[in-house]
C-alpha cells in the first residue's frame, strides 16, 4: 500500500492505494495522525477509493485513526470506498460508525 496525504483547510486528507493490511504502513501513519493532531487538525478525509482489499489489520488502522480524531472531538470520512471494501463495512457493521461520502467536497461539509 502507498499513501501520500495533505492538509487543507484544517483537515488531513489521506490517499491510500492498494492493498490496507496494516502491517507495514500502519505505524506510519500513526506517526502521520498524531503529528497532526498535535498540529491542532481535527478532522480527517481517508480517500479509499483505490483500496482493493482490507484485513482485519486495516480495519484496526481505520478504527485507530478514527478513535484518535474523536478523541479531540474531531470526525473521520471515508471517501468513496470500492464495492468490495463497502461490502466489507457493511458486514463489520462499520458503515454504521464512519460517514462514507463520494467526493472530498462531501467530506469537507460533513466537518
Amino acid at each position: 500500500m502507498n499513501y501520500t496525504y495533505s492538509v487543507e483547510q484544517d483537515a488531513l486528507y489521506i490517499y491510500l492505494k492498494g492493498d490496507l493490511i496494516g502491517e507495514n504502513q500502519g505505524p506510519d501513519l500513526m506517526e502521520l495522525v498524531n503529528d497532526r493532531i498535535n498540529e491542532g487538525v481535527i478532522n480527517c478525509a481517508v480517500d479509499i477509493s483505490e483500496v482493493r482489499f482490507i484485513n482485519s489489520s486495516g480495519i484496526g488502522v481505520l478504527i485507530t485513526i478514527l478513535t484518535k480524531f474523536r478523541n479531540k472531538d474531531g470526525e473521520v470520512v471515508l471517501i468513496k470506498p470500492s464495492e468490495q471494501v463497502k461490502k466489507l463495512l457493511i458486514i463489520t457493521k462499520l458503515n454504521s460508525i464512519f460517514q462514507i461520502v463520494d467526493s472530498k467536497e462531501e467530506a469537507l461539509k460533513n466537518f
